[in-house]
């Protein structure tokens, strides 16, 4: 049997820790079945033994005094073994904290940790139906992860109410966060492919919160993977999967319009890995590729206003399709010249191309050529020695997204009037924002030390790091080869002329793009305390500073700075704009910079503690908890609009038309001329002016947002099965948004139910202002029920369930987003729910059928996401943001709509409904050469998923008793009901 050895201590962040009892002061020997890697190291005088830093896999573990047993290690697991005399082996030997202590071992998650989390098997991955090849795709089977495909075909994963950007994918111990754009980690801002070849991927831990202290830029969960590797025989995949038109159901809108759109999905790729040198080196390197073709709904933004359009904006409504393509490969060196020595150099190489940007409100001739590139390489060294063990990593990243618009030259946007004047119905062109280069480049060093052989009142492990980054931002906001010019549209039909546009205006002589080289460096302890049988602690600390010198050092121009000192032109004589704004709540002198008075901040501070306490001492029922502090980063795109702004304006200028009349020589204002439907001639208007400029400002004292994290649960293994019951509370601050800096000569923000878009920087357009203040709440109950797969039992089967009460206070539905106009500031908006469903359920099963059959089946339930946006619905403006009703008469909502229907049996409950199937047929062909077949069932009941809402708030100041529905024609997420076919061969 295993022993109750104590203890617990810190894997690295993909690696498995061994933890035993052996004979006192004997060699303890840990040899990996598949790859003949050895680690040894000796038993202390109470014959305890820790072995960290260890690749997952099966292992012999054998002692100096002949005991010998076989273990299965898990990603970023810690895991216990008794290796003394005498202990027993039986056939049917308990499994704990992920270690198996007979031939047939088994995988299961630890219950003695404190993180909240669990892990995604190499069975799940494999054996559970899949859509998009995404390894991230099954994260969701963990209580608190969601992952979408949107409407587009792009995918996401986010955790509780904090938005995909606050999450970070540790890849073999390497951190891919994304510094410049949104979607977390490089390469996954709007993309429909994967961040990594799935084959490539072993297994993977998901942690929703109270990670230890090694874990950075992170505020929200945590996805540790590890790679596959080499071994002493050579292994093979080749693999194809194919979907197109036929194989799948029509989506609504193609119901509707009567027309299926072409599409098809292919995936194809294969590894192969083996010995170069048997028990010492070994290659491996995958590749991945996909071709897509998607279909996907162009959807008006309001609901009645279509027949209003032109007839030539109206032919556009309705299907359209993404093509899209990836090239993803992988690839591994590993090398242990000593029982002591490892090292590792791998490399990630992934191209994508696709049309983006069609959708929604968005049109073919909206459409964007996107590039998105991302490459890596990994240089690891671990060196062990029986009481320590480092790891010294050096690591360089090139990763870019770059949107091109497929027409250049004028596009437009069809919009409202009045108070949702910015409310878009449908766009055919696009802004001089569709032109960006946005990426990251750069080395970065970084070392973790373990100490797993200390006592003082218990059994320390500590471990300590550092990282240092020197990585170069690069983001170009925008060009100058479009336009966007705006028509207002009311149940008299569409304005002729155009009451807006939008151009790009560049400063001759500088450039565009914004860069800097931004400077990194985080530094943690963490000690992995065990008490006695029972009780163990867990207490870190880390410390990040970060240097982004476009930000410190920008100096705001002189001619801005100047304008704030002129007179208001729409103000009492006398009457600064500086002191319109400070009448305002706005003081300039916050957002000013010399270049001299920013500074980073070094004050991020990030304790974390937590605790498991096994009742009975044999890690069958465990309570466990924790709280904490962790920082994230401000995304670069945001921080460097001061710069590109400047350089290359956005220029706003307004026309006078009967429908949003505007008086011609004030404010920017124009009376209407056909010459200026010529980018050129709009040009030419401003050219040596800074009229209608945008100027956006961030604030001097800015700070990074973090989220406080506190835990409580309880684990249980009951039978086969493992249980846990979670209580989480996260709470975000500090996060980057801009608002509305323009204030009226009195100083107010509203009048006459309308906000000061008029009255920006004399000689220059509107204020923008950047402020930390975007936060999120969420309280959730976690429960999740696991029964691990075994080659004995032939099933698995795992249960998630979420409850959420979600907060946030911004009503964009988008949460990453991060602009805010609503309101006067991002202080005054209240706080509403979050875009997250209150009750979601996952549930998984495999079982081995007969006649070389695998099956696999998924379900996911969940309740309608609410519709967060400002309802305008005839209350009388009071001109003052009060509560929820805005100075304009509306009011920031969230309301979700009515179910769209049931599942099987009961009420119209769910606003997501997807059940899944997979059947695999695997045959021997020869010796070790296999081949299979492989069915995909997706969505098999043809569930309609809507995303697009149907919005009639009301009038005359009541809203409407259902002003929310889903629109039956519009977008859905993940898939029509369909079929894939998938073949592979395996040696």
């Amino acid at each position: 049997m295993l022993a109750s050895a104590p203890g617990i201590v810190m894997a690295q962040t993909s690696d498995a820790t061994l933890r035993g009892n052996a004979a006192p002061n004997t060699n303890v020997t840990v040899k990996n079945v598949a790859t003949g890697a050895t680690r040894v190291t000796q038993s202390g005088k109470d014959g305890s033994f820790a072995i960290v830093g260890l690749p997952s896999g099966t292992y012999s573990v054998q002692t100096g005094a002949g005991v010998q047993k076989t273990v299965q290690l898990n990603v970023a697991s810690i895991s216990t073994v008794d290796l003394t005399a005498t202990a027993n082996s039986p056939t049917n030997a308990k499994t704990l904290g992920g270690v198996s202590v007979t031939a047939a071992t088994m995988d299961l998650p630890e219950v003695t940790t404190s993180e909240v989390g669990n892990i995604v098997s190499m069975r799940d991955i494999a054996a559970l139906p899949e859509a998009s090849r995404n390894f991230l795709e099954l994260a969701d089977i963990v209580p608190g992860m969601v992952f979408t495909r949107n409407a587009d075909g792009t995918t996401s994963l986010r955790s509780g109410a904090q938005a995909s950007s606050n999450i970070n994918v540790y890849i073999d111990g390497v951190g891919q966060k994304n510094y410049v754009l949104s979607g977390g980690i490089t390469g996954q801002n709007a993309s429909q492919g994967n961040p990594f070849p799935q084959l490539a991927i072993g297994s993977y831990k998901v942690i929703t919160s109270n990670y230890k202290a090694e874990y950075d830029q992170i505020s929200s969960a945590a996805i540790t993977a590890e790679t596959k590797s080499g071994t002493n025989e050579y292994h093979g995949d080749v693999f194809g999967s194919f979907t197109n038109t036929r194989m799948r159901a029509e989506t609504p809108a193609e119901e509707a319009a009567g027309d299926k759109t072409q599409s098809h999905e292919k995936d194809y790729g294969f590894d192969f890995g083996g010995p170069i040198v048997k028990d010492m080196a070994h290659f491996y390197i995958a590749y991945e590729g996909k071709e897509f073709d998607s279909p996907t709904t162009v959807v008006p933004g309001v609901t009645g206003y279509s027949s209003y359009l032109p007839a030539s904006v109206q032919s556009q409504l309705g299907p359209a399709s993404l093509p899209f393509q990836e090239d993803d490969w992988f690839g591994k060196l590993d090398f242990e010249p000593t029982d002591h020595d490892r090292f590792e150099l791998s490399g990630k190489y992934r191209d994508e191309t696709s049309i983006s940007n069609v959708g929604g409100t968005s049109t073919t001739s909206a459409g964007l050529n996107t590039i998105n590139t991302d490459k890596r390489v990994d240089l690891r060294w671990d060196h062990s020695a029986y009481s320590w063990f480092n790891r010294l990593q050096f690591t360089y990243e090139d990763a870019f997204f770059a949107p091109t618009p497929i027409l250049l030259g004028d596009g437009n946007a069809y919009t409202l009037t009045g108070a949702q004047q910015d409310k878009t119905i449908v766009q055919t062109g696009n802004s001089p924002l569709a032109q960006q280069n946005k990426g990251q480049k750069g080395p970065a060093i970084q070392d973790d030390l373990t100490f797993n052989d200390l006592q003082w009142n218990g059994d320390h492990v500590i471990k300590l790091g550092f990282k240092y980054k020197a990585v170069k931002l690069t983001a170009q906001d925008a060009g100058d080869a479009n336009a966007l010019y705006n028509y207002a549209v009311t149940t008299a039909g569409t304005e002729a002329i155009p009451y807006q546009v939008q151009f790009g205006s560049p400063t001759p002589g500088q450039s565009p793009v914004a860069t800097s080289s931004d400077k990194q460096f985080g530094a943690y302890v963490q000690d992995d305390w065990t008490v006695d049988d029972h009780l163990t602690l867990n207490v870190g600390v880390r410390w990040d500073y970060e240097k982004t010198p476009s930000y410190l050092d920008y100096v705001t121009p002189a001619n801005v700075v100047s304008a704030f000192q002129q007179q208001d032109p729409n103000a009492p004589a006398g009457q600064t704009y500086a002191q319109t704004l400070a009448m305002g709540g706005v003081n300039v002198n916050d957002y000013i910079s010399t270049g001299h008075n920013r500074h980073a901040q070094t004050n991020e501070w990030q304790p974390r503690f937590g605790f498991s306490y096994d009742i009975n001492g044999d890690q069958q029922h465990v309570i466990f908890g924790g709280i904490g502090r962790s920082y994230d980063r401000d995304l670069y795109e945001s921080l460097q609009v001061e710069q590109t702004k400047s350089v290359l304006s956005q220029p706003t200028l307004f026309f006078n038309t009967p429908d949003v009349p505007c008086t011609p020589g004030i404010n920017s204002c124009y009376a209407w001329s056909p010459a200026y439907l010529n980018i050129s001639t709009l040009q030419a208007l401003v050219a040596g002016t800074t009229a209608g400029k945008e100027v956006d400002m961030v604030n001097n004292n800015l700070k990074a947002p973090y989220s406080d994290q506190f835990s409580i649960g309880m684990r249980n293994q009951i039978g086969d099965w493992n249980t846990s019951a979670t209580f989480t509370d996260i709470r975000s601050y500090d996060g980057l948004v801009y608002t509305l800096g323009n204030r009226y000569p009195t100083g107010a923000f509203w009048e006459n139910g309308s906000q000061a878009w008029g009255d920006g920087i004399p000689g220059f357009g509107s204020l923008i202002i950047g402020n930390n203040g975007l936060e999120t709440r969420a309280d959730e109950i976690l429960l999740s029920a696991d029964k691990p797969y075994t080659p004995e039992s032939h099933w698995g089967a795992t249960i998630a369930y979420t409850y959420s009460h979600t907060k946030q206070n911004n009503d964009n539905a988008d949460p990453t987003d991060q602009y805010a106009f609503d309101y006067a500031t991002i202080g005054d908006y209240p706080f509403t729910s979050s875009g997250v469903a209150k009750h979601r359920l996952v549930a998984t099963g495999t079982f081995d059928g007969p006649w070389g059959f695998v099956l696999g089946a998924k379900l996911t339930l969940s309740t309608p996401i609410p519709d967060l946006n400002l309802a305008c619905y005839g209350l009388t403006p009071t001109n003052v943001d009060s509560g929820s009703i805005s100075g304009g008469g509306c009011q920031s909502v969230a309301i979700a709509p009515p179910g769209n229907g049931r599942f099987l049996v009961g009420g119209k409950i769910f606003g997501y409904r997807d059940l899944d199937f997979q059947a695999t047929k695997n045959f021997k062909i020869y010796g070790n050469l296999n081949a299979y077949v492989r069915f995909d069932l997706i969505n098999a009941f043809n569930f309609n998923n809507y995303t697009d809402y149907l919005e009639t708030w009301g009038s005359n100041g009541v809203l409407n008793r259902t002003p929310v529905v889903y629109n039956p024609t519009g977008d859905i997420t993940g898939y029509p009901r369909m079929v894939k076919l998938s073949m592979g061969v395996s040696f």
